[in-house]
């Protein structure tokens, strides 16, 4: 079992967690992500770490409440217990001094993005940051990524924050404007990933993008999350998460994404009509702990 030792939202809907877990903070590279269980009767997710503190044995995590258990996960709070986080798991960030790396987060994707930005800067890269939201209040890790960037660019639809656009808006400029840029990494929702690839392929520019396909097992057991890339089928769990965006058969990955969509909604609906049950199982859980705290102590 792992201890929350940290919770709090960053945004609505969006909520940072810090958790014990010593051996994965310290194995875990930029681009790796764990598989969590909230409790012993949930379903598994896949969640990128965001950062991670191998001194005080944490690792980050940021989850978005939109379904059944990542609604479940954010109404936890320090000292809560999540039954089982494994990880890390998938191929770590192929990070290289490339010289200027653009780094595009859309949405909770500036999660995912974030720890790869750290990494480009400190091997040496020019490092370009676009933070993409629909609105200002959406905007998250906004200082954290400024810190690690040259430049940051701020884009919201509704022009509350930064400049109004998306983020291939910028893209688009930076590339028009005549700058040299020599990777790219764009991670957030699909047809934002495939619309930089759109931008970057002309120019022959490296793009990466990190796919959010379904994951149940993380070890390629499954299936679940079989992708389509240069033609062939690979598993995002294990080959990836991160893949050459100008080989990446979006159509594919939208249309496994939506396989479970109704599946998805019922489960939330019956979530939100008893939530308590959920909560019953996530407070044996902190028992649990208490009680093999105390046998250890004696």
């Amino acid at each position: 079992m792992f201890q929350i030792v940290e919770a709090r939202f960053l945004a609505p809907e969006v909520k940072l967690f810090r958790i014990q877990a010593p051996r994965i903070a310290r194995k875990r590279q930029a681009g790796q992500f764990i598989i969590l269980r909230v409790h012993d009767q949930g379903e598994r997710i896949p969640l990128t770490i965001a950062d991670s503190d191998p001194d005080d044995g944490t690792i980050t995590i940021i989850a978005q409440g939109i379904g059944k258990t990542t609604k479940l996960l954010n109404t936890m709070e320090t000292g809560d217990v999540i039954r089982d986080v494994v990880g890390p798991l998938g191929m770590p960030s192929e990070v290289e001094k490339f010289g200027t790396a653009v780094i595009i987060g859309g949405g909770v994707g500036a999660a995912i993005a974030y720890p790869t930005a750290v990494a480009m800067k400190q091997a040496g890269n020019q490092v370009i940051s676009i933070i993409g939201a629909r609105t200002e209040e959406l905007v998250i890790l906004e200082d954290e990524i400024e810190a690690t960037s040259d430049r940051t660019h701020i884009m919201t639809d509704d022009g509350s924050h930064g400049e109004q656009g998306f983020v291939t808006d910028k893209l688009q400029q930076l590339v028009d404007d005549g700058l040299t840029i020599n990777y790219v990494l764009a991670i957030g929702p699909v047809p934002m990933m495939r619309a930089v690839a759109a931008v970057t392929k002309p120019h022959g520019i490296k793009t990466i993008v990190s796919l959010n396909s379904i994951m149940v097992d993380g070890t390629g057991m499954c299936g679940g999350c079989r992708v389509t890339v240069g033609g062939e089928s690979k598993f995002a769990c294990v080959d990836g998460p991160e893949f050459d965006a100008h080989e990446v058969d979006f159509d594919v990955l939208t249309q496994r994404n939506a396989m479970y969509r109704d599946t998805e909604a019922a489960a939330l609906v019956k979530f939100e009509a008893d939530e308590k049950r959920d909560r019953t199982l996530v407070e044996d859980n902190c028992r649990l702990l208490a009680q093999a705290v105390l046998r250890e102590g004696n």
